[in-house]
């Protein structure tokens, strides 16, 4: 072994010159039972952690799942300087957009979602019958969860379609 350098072991497992030791410092599976609930929540959206450095020794990255049960909708939040992509696993997620939420489209499975540092935004299930379940990958470790008071148009509905709530999505 080669003691010269600084004799550490870098991130990556590696130590001075040898082979990185990948059974310790390689690829980690986070089983979907073992993920961790224990972060920031906004009302209306369950939050759980899979990948984050206290978890994995991730680095740049916090990733994990949401789910947002039938007929209900989140606060109205964002997430600072993060990025966030959101995958669409299952059902029909809302969302609005913007510093009144005057913006709304709608995603299904299958469907990624990216919303751009400190952009106002809130997640609702444009369901009755399924939960909304979704897969967040955000660029850093902060969990960053800036709730707001913005009134969210669906409140404010005039009942237009069969309920203001699960209305067709306007512009």
């Amino acid at each position: 072994m080669n003691d010269s350098g600084s004799g550490g072991v870098r991130g990556d497992g590696v130590r001075n010159n040898e082979e990185p030791d990948w059974k310790h410092h390689g690829l980690r599976i986070i089983r979907s039972g073992e993920l961790d609930t224990n972060t920031p929540q906004t009302p209306g959206m369950t939050r759980a952690e899979a990948i984050s450095y206290a978890r994995v020794g991730a680095q740049k990255l916090w990733a994990g799942t949401v789910v947002v049960k039938p007929n209900a909708k989140t606060g109205p939040h964002h997430h600072g300087e993060l990025e966030t992509v959101i995958y669409v696993v299952r059902g029909r997620a809302r969302f609005r957009w913007g510093n009144e939420l005057e913006f709304v489209d709608e995603a299904g499975p299958g469907d990624f979602v990216y919303v751009p540092p400190y952009v106002p935004h809130q997640e609702m299930n444009a369901r009755k019958d399924e939960p909304v379940e979704a897969v967040i990958v955000r660029s850093g470790q902060e969990p960053i969860v800036v709730n707001l008071d913005i009134p969210s148009p669906e409140d404010a509905a005039d009942d237009s379609g069969p309920d203001g709530f699960h209305s067709a999505p306007k512009g």
